[in-house]
């Protein structure tokens, strides 16, 4: 019998050596061999304790050691940082296609705004095509330092407002596959939809009755005609046309870009689905890189930043937007941040009203330059789009009953295309083209 004791132990120390070993390897690969735990000692707490040898065994070295090295903050960063460069790139690369295909089209559709609605229309319409309000916004005041009227591009610029949102809206659909960062997401990119919706309902029938922005804006821009426009740097344009440019002669090169898709140039065409592929891509990496950012004391500092109140977020989101002259650009890379739950629907919102503000300074400073008898006018519809945003800001989101139905809305909206994924594709499809195109068309068959 103790001889059977004695050999059953011998098992067990033996057993218990291989299994230390084979820890100690994978612990080694690991590069987590913090804790040095020898054959001599485990040898001697066995002897101590034969009975049960594998409660010696030191409760900081795991049974389960992780099956792959951790990496450094700096480098989880520096990835971090590489993604969001990426996903700038991508909508650049979006956005240049879309206004290299349809720019001409967009002048076209300008002479479509007859009356105020229409004017709306094609400016919602104009803006989700290429893009970008404020290629839009240029548009409209080189048109009226052509001729235009002010009272019939004050509706454009209206429209360019909500026809903007369709690229931060665009972003969220690379989050479709997970319900609840999908969720988030959309709610995100859809709260500044519902915002300049619910501004354009309240403004557009008090301009086309008072013509209140059209007077304030000749009253604030008589003092401003003939002054020097300065030049303003854009950081994101400086590191992404390299690429966006270089992109854009590959597919020259490779493809005859005078070929067509239908009414399309086929190069454009191609830059614009590289960019989408691009964008979905670095979305997904991105959203995963953040959940391991984002945490402790790296979570904790962006509370911080973000917790002085809600009119400093809004001169925050401005500023940012003013620098980078884009609000897509500043919005579509809140919409990661929604998506991973590092902020808030409620702690975003004013970001992006701020972002609405910011992106109407480059017409305003554009608009200075021009001469001659139309420099009044001009400014006049560069400051129409500043007032229109700005005072937006001040009543909906002064008036406390009406500052949370965006809010609202947008996670309304959000909740039922997180449960049925086509509705996204429907609330893009109808708001920004479906909608306002058949209104166009009603428009000129009757």
């Amino acid at each position: 019998m103790v001889q059977h004791h004695i050999e059953t132990s011998h098992q067990r120390l033996s057993d218990t050596c291989l299994q230390l070993q084979t820890l100690r390897d994978q612990l080694t690969v690991a590069g987590l061999n913090q804790a040095t735990v020898t054959t001599t000692n485990l040898s001697a707490a066995i002897s101590a304790n034969p009975s049960n040898p594998q409660r010696t065994i030191s409760p900081n070295v795991s049974a389960h050691p992780p099956s792959h090295p951790t990496a450094s903050p700096g480098w989880t960063w520096l990835g971090v940082l590489g993604l969001i460069y990426l996903l700038l790139v991508a909508v650049s690369l979006i956005s240049t296609g879309f206004q290299a295909a349809l720019i001409h089209q967009a002048t076209t559709l300008f002479a479509l705004a007859t009356n105020p609605f229409l004017g709306l229309l094609v400016g919602i319409v104009t803006t989700a095509l290429i893009q970008s309000s404020s290629v839009t916004t240029s548009i409209v005041v080189g048109l009226v330092a052509g001729g235009l009227p002010v009272v019939t591009a004050v509706p454009l610029i209206m429209g360019a407002n909500i026809g903007t949102s369709v690229t931060n809206t665009l972003v969220s659909l690379g989050y479709v596959a997970d319900k609840a960062a999908f969720q988030r997401a959309f709610a995100a990119a859809t709260v500044l939809d519902m915002f300049n919706i619910l501004a354009v309902v309240i403004f557009l029938p008090l301009e086309i009755a008072l013509h209140g922005l059209e007077r304030l804006s000749f009253w604030l821009g008589e003092p401003l005609v003939g002054s020097r426009s300065t030049a303003v740097f854009n950081p994101i344009v400086a590191i992404t046309q390299p690429v966006t440019d270089w992109v854009g002669h590959l597919v020259a090169m490779v493809f005859d870009w005078p070929s067509a898709i239908g009414p399309l140039p086929l190069g454009p065409v191609l830059q614009i689905s590289l960019g989408l592929v691009l964008l979905f891509g670095s979305l997904q990496v991105l959203s995963q890189q953040l959940k391991h950012v984002l945490t402790g004391t790296a979570k904790a500092m962006l509370g911080y930043v973000l917790g002085r109140g809600a009119l400093a977020n809004i001169a925050a989101g401005a500023v940012i937007t003013s620098l980078v002259q884009s609000s897509s650009t500043t919005t579509s890379l809140l919409v990661p941040l929604a998506s991973t739950n590092a902020l808030s629907l409620r702690e975003i919102y004013p970001l992006t009203l701020g972002a609405n503000i910011g992106t109407c300074f480059t017409a305003v400073l554009a608009a200075t330059a021009i001469k001659g008898t139309m420099a009044l006018p001009a400014l006049e519809i560069a400051l129409v789009h500043l007032l229109f945003n700005g005072l937006g800001v001040v009543l909906i989101f002064g008036l406390p009953w009406l500052r949370a139905l965006p809010v609202t809305l947008a996670e309304s909206l959000a909740v039922r295309t997180s449960e049925h994924r086509v509705i996204g594709l429907l609330y893009i499809g109808g708001v920004f083209f479906g909608l306002p195109l058949l209104c166009l068309g009603l428009s000129l068959r009757f």
